[in-house]
């Protein structure tokens, strides 16, 4: 098993990807704080892991994103490694259909939380002379996504402006990637997919089907696929890993 010995903040980490990444951390030996917007999910999973330090916290607020960094840095002693995981999927609809604040709020959960996050970390990652940080985008960010245009809008903007930081960065011994995932099992497919298939009159079978069909290798991914590249790429074995933009997605050419 891989051995982090770092210091990790890891932002919508109660639960799905951001839980099951956490949870990867803290088997590898790093000391994690967690946040999320649900404040009952935060509850149980600092129940739950009591490793785990954490609050409450809305990514896309500056001033929770400031008590966030805040508590984070006392609890743990400083930064080593930011994953911004944080995100919503945003209305499912045409684009004339969707209003200016359902665009607004989810360019500020996905893109602006990205920004945020990546902006308060960077000052103690350059006293550290090194680190890295992970974003999250999606194959969204890659090829669009139909009746989703302001996920797809955000998770292409991570995508630049994780290799800007990458450029930026590179020069203080920081690295900087992101994850580009496919449909992964879990809670929040299973919204898009009830969504999708209410916009399409079509069953959820049917859209999961279709979506299936849409990778090579015909399968969802899992949680754990993502955790694991996470930590591969923000071990001493990704050290010379930075700007890049990886897909998890069972190998997608089209949406």
């Amino acid at each position: 098993m891989t051995h982090i010995d770092k210091r990790v903040l890891i932002t919508a980490a109660a639960k799905g990807i951001g839980r099951v990444t956490a949870e990867a951390f803290l088997a590898a030996g790093a000391r994690v704080y967690i946040c999320d917007v649900d404040r009952g999910a935060m509850s149980m999973a600092l129940k739950e892991q009591p490793e785990f330090g954490g609050i409450p916290a809305d990514v896309a607020d500056e001033s929770q994103v400031g008590k966030l960094f805040e508590q984070a840095l006392a609890h743990l002693g400083g930064l080593d490694i930011l994953v911004s995981n944080a995100g919503i999927a945003g209305p499912t609809a045409n684009l004339e259909d969707i209003s200016l604040a359902d665009w607004r709020r989810c360019l500020a959960v996905n893109l602006d939380g990205t920004f945020l996050c990546a902006k308060a970390a960077i000052p103690f990652l350059k006293r550290n002379q090194g680190g890295s940080i992970v974003n999250m985008s999606s194959n969204a960010g890659l090829f669009g996504f139909p009746r989703r245009s302001p996920y797809a809008a955000a998770k292409w903007a991570i995508r630049g402006l994780t290799r800007t930081l990458a450029q930026e960065l590179g020069p203080s011994g920081i690295r900087v990637n992101c994850i580009c995932p496919g449909a992964v099992e879990g809670d929040r497919i299973n919204r898009v997919i009830a969504n999708e298939a209410a916009k399409t009159n079509r069953s959820q079978d049917e859209v999961r089907a279709g979506m299936t069909m849409q990778s090579s290798l015909k399968t969802f991914v899992q949680p754990t696929d993502i955790a694991s590249m996470i930590l591969f790429l923000t071990s001493d074995a990704g050290a010379r890993i930075s700007g890049q933009e990886i897909a998890i997605d069972g190998h997608t050419e089209t949406l």
